[in-house]
């Protein structure tokens, strides 16, 4: 209730409105375009691939909204843009050049974004060709040279153009672009999701109580997601007192806030994406012994391989939160900013001790986020596996869905605040 009035109270203000209405156009054009189909595939052909199951194609047809088991031109999304952001961020930690330029302040961080954008368009170039002439090559009306080459500049022009979306989405809208326009790609999918669940029950395929049942552990969920989500731990941080001049500096409070779930979504990303890549590759060796033996020990649908998935998924989600969490929290360099701008831990001293404890501090919350996101990611697999529901919205969807909405809502209660106006998140 407070969340609608926040949205009502903005929506009297002329700049906030204006911010609203060009960022609701903007994902318009991107469901529009989502259901724009790409000249020369066969549909039918394109339909029987992907209801045979096609491993990791189901996370890039999440991201998409449908589009890309639809082939329409914005069938890679925006995901070759979330793949070029997290090479160039690894990239950062591990070429001197770059985590140079990243701390040159704002202009680093443009030729940084400027570096994202010439990768995404690169990635989605290549993977349009792997698309077209590899993996769905079987549906293309024509294996010409121009009616490949049309299909691939149209799949590379369509990344290129969401990409420019989210920017503008950022530069005149609220919230970020990117985020917005996976958001209202997942959220693209519910219809199809309660169309589905609806016919399944006028079959009497599933019962009433198990959909009421099913609603509420949803809301449980998310209740819990957006409480682990906003949760966070702070440590206490005092700066002494420096005279320079006439001037004295320092003197002051302040917090390091770590937050539970410090990686995010990625750790979950990456482990779907090395689990369903043999689902994947299955689609190359049909009727084989490799097919069936993925089939059966590392699919979510076998058995014991829901067993086998559950297991491994857990794992590779508990390994990447750990790895994540530390490449883009350095406990090193927030001591050593901390140490030269004259800063300390009440009761822990300057250098490494600070480090030692920062590190012992994260490695808590670390775990902590790690069950969190690996018990989240895991659920939709057992649901599924034993009830008859088949919605559309796993872990990832959910994660990704409430932790977008949290954040353009802070973004709008930030502006809110402004016109001394208190929102529903404080």
């Amino acid at each position: 209730m407070n969340m609608l009035q926040t949205i009502a109270h903005a929506w009297k203000i002329p700049d906030i409105r204006k911010k609203i209405i060009f960022t609701l156009m903007m994902l318009l054009i991107f469901r529009v375009g989502a259901n724009i189909p790409v000249p020369g595939i066969d549909r039918n052909v394109l339909r029987e691939v992907f209801d045979g199951g096609t491993g990791l194609f189901q996370l890039f047809d999440l991201f998409s909204g449908g589009a890309f088991s639809n082939f329409t031109v914005f069938a890679l999304s925006i995901t070759p843009y979330v793949t070029a952001s997290i090479i160039l961020q690894l990239l950062t930690i591990s070429v001197p050049a770059l985590e140079n330029l990243s701390r040159e302040g704002t202009e680093g961080k443009k030729k940084i974004a400027q570096y994202v954008r010439y990768l995404t368009v690169a990635l989605a170039f290549v993977q349009a060709i792997g698309l077209s002439v590899g993996m769905f090559r079987q549906a293309l009306i024509s294996t010409d040279f121009f009616s490949v080459a049309v299909i691939v500049i149209t799949l590379s022009a369509g990344t290129a153009f969401l990409m420019w979306l989210g920017e503008q989405i950022n530069e005149n809208g609220i919230g970020n672009g990117i985020s917005l326009i996976i958001f209202a790609g997942i959220i693209g999918g519910a219809p199809t999701a309660i169309h589905s669940t609806w016919i399944q029950y006028q079959a009497d395929q599933v019962r009433i109580v198990s959909i009421l049942l099913f609603c509420v552990f949803a809301l449980v969920v998310i209740c819990g997601i957006v409480e682990v989500q906003q949760g966070q731990r702070r440590i206490p941080v005092q700066y002494a007192k420096r005279v320079v001049g006439r001037k004295m500096y320092g003197g002051q409070n302040t917090h390091i806030p770590i937050k539970v779930n410090q990686a995010g979504v990625i750790p979950v990303i990456f482990s779907l994406s090395l689990l369903q890549f043999p689902l994947t590759v299955t689609y190359f060796f049909q009727d084989s012994g490799f097919t069936q033996f993925v089939a059966k020990y590392l699919s979510p649908a076998g058995t014991p391989g829901i067993w086998i998935y559950g297991a491994l998924n857990i794992l590779f989600i508990m390994f990447f939160t750990y790895f994540y969490t530390t490449i883009t929290f350095n406990t090193l360099e927030v001591a050593d900013n901390m140490k030269n701008n004259g800063g300390f831990i009440p009761g822990i001293r300057p250098g490494r001790a600070t480090v030692e404890y920062l590190s012992k501090v994260m490695s808590r919350i670390t775990f902590v986020g790690a069950v969190f996101l690996a018990f989240i990611a895991t659920l939709p697999t057992l649901i599924q596996q034993f009830t008859a529901l088949q919605i559309g919205f796993g872990g990832t969807s959910l994660l990704i869905v409430v932790g977008v909405a949290l954040d353009t809502m802070k973004q709008l209660e930030s502006q809110m605040v402004m016109r001394n106006y208190q929102g529903f998140l404080k």
